[in-house]
């Protein structure tokens, strides 16, 4: 596979071959995303595999903290400049016959792509946000195109579909931040806290760096939660306009994000990480059930 290929000449094996390094690689690195549920259709499973394959292999190239800067930002520039070969004809990687198949079989929007490389870009070189604006703008690139090419998968991508899935993506974004505060900090000197809102409220970075979880940091975050909170709702109704297996799929992920949540809300020490058990799994799907938004 790793010779350039022209996808027009590519016989269904190499594509089957492809995808099923895509989804080898999703089993041995899998994470909280979509690739290993049973709930999504199985016509949607190869595909998601390679999205998430093309995801996996960039953040690690961003996040690989031996090199310098611009030995990481050479790499993603390579990733890019294989995908749009790809994408005009000329495959190597699997990650890439993978991907120009689904690109031109589901018609997505090469764009997405290149979106979530600039997120990967803005990780090596951007360490604080000054706004939340900031921080919502690195999320529109980072995790809403994920759901965006979930939905043109599906055959889903209606306007109002793709408003909400941002609405949902992004909350899940700013969750992973929330629950990850002194991972972020401890391995890459990363905050996506707003620094307005730190400064608010007399929370400095020495604080985080120290893990001092006092009434300050306590209602900065509580303030945080919040409007993350609203977001996720506001997305919510996706899941009940989606029919069958990738609705409850979608009604599952929106349910674990809240209670997630829930758990961030509850606990003092805002650094630590939440887990959640088996009582929590059955809220989750028990909510997710119901069908309802919320």
């Amino acid at each position: 596979m790793g010779r350039q290929a022209n996808i027009t000449d590519l016989s269904a094996h190499d594509v089957d071959a492809a995808y099923a390094w895509c989804e080898d690689l999703a089993r041995r690195h899998y994470e909280n995303f979509p690739v290993a549920s049973r709930l999504l259709p199985a016509r949607l499973r190869r595909p998601i595999a390679a999205v998430y394959a093309f995801a996996r292999l960039a953040d690690d190239m961003a996040d690989e903290g031996g090199l310098p800067e611009a030995a990481r930002l050479a790499a993603l520039d390579d990733w890019a400049h294989q995908l749009d070969a790809a994408l005009a004809g000329r495959a190597g990687h699997p990650v890439f016959v993978a991907l120009a198949d689904l690109v031109a079989r589901y018609r997505v929007p090469s764009v997405l792509f290149h979106d979530l490389l600039s997120a990967f870009r803005q990780d090596v070189t951007t360490r604080r946000y000054a706004c939340f604006e900031d921080v919502l703008d690195y999320c529109r690139r980072s995790a809403d195109p994920v759901g965006r090419i979930l939905l043109h998968l599906a055959g889903e991508a209606t306007p109002e579909n793709l408003r909400l899935s941002d609405r949902v993506c992004s909350a899940l974004q700013l969750i992973n931040f929330w629950q990850d505060l002194a991972q972020d900090m401890d391995e890459n000197d990363r905050i996506y806290l707003p620094e307005d809102a730190m400064a608010a409220h007399g929370v400095t970075v020495q604080q985080l760096r120290e893990r001092r979880s006092d009434g300050a940091m306590r209602a900065l975050m509580t303030s945080e939660y919040a409007r993350t909170r609203t977001m996720m709702e506001e997305g919510a109704a996706l899941g009940a306009r989606l029919r069958g297996r990738f609705g409850l799929e979608i009604r599952l992920i929106v349910q674990g994000g809240l209670r997630v949540l829930d758990r961030l809300e509850a606990q003092q020490d805002v650094f630590s990480r939440p887990r959640l058990r088996r009582r929590d799994a059955l809220v989750i799907l028990w909510r997710a059930l119901r069908r309802t938004p919320l």
